[in-house]
């Protein structure tokens, strides 16, 4: 079952970094936020459109690993239609998952798609690539600042 699993995480985090959705810049967005991870060069500008707490449209610019790219991609597709709430309550239970901090009571389902990141838990140093875009789009719904750093 690992090996599947694995299988299916190159597969999708290959397939979102050569070909990210929502890969643009949002000239009607409320919200911009510039996010970066310092250990592993990734940037991100994320733009987010919302209106009456609904998420109505999300893209990204950027340059970073495959994992962050595949990670932001994943999220925009993910997002887009929520409530923030939602998207808060999704945020909180993706980095409970890719941290480990859910100890064996894992429920991959919980995330659907984003459930392929859920391996970076073996590689510490690549969390804060996967968790950037999250960690952006938090503080964009809470209008924090224009720049966050996953240091």
């Amino acid at each position: 079952m690992l090996d599947s699993i694995r299988d299916l995480y190159q597969e999708v985090v290959f397939d979102h970094n050569r070909n990210p959705r929502n890969f643009r810049v949002m000239d009607d967005a409320n919200r911009k936020i510039e996010g970066f991870n310092p250990l592993c060069g990734d940037r991100i500008t994320l733009y987010v459109k919302v209106d009456a707490g609904v998420i109505e449209d999300v893209s990204f610019q950027g340059s970073g690993c495959a994992i962050s790219t595949a990670s932001a991609s994943l999220m925009t597709e993910i997002v887009r239609g929520q409530t923030e709430a939602e998207a808060e309550h999704l945020f909180e239970t993706f980095h409970r998952i890719t941290t480990g901090q859910d100890g064996d009571a894992v429920n991959l389902e919980e995330i659907g798609k984003l459930a392929v990141l859920a391996g970076v838990r073996a590689y510490p140093a690549r969390v804060k690539c996967a968790t950037l875009a999250w960690h952006s789009l938090q503080a964009a719904l809470k209008n924090e600042g224009e720049t966050i750093s996953t240091e």
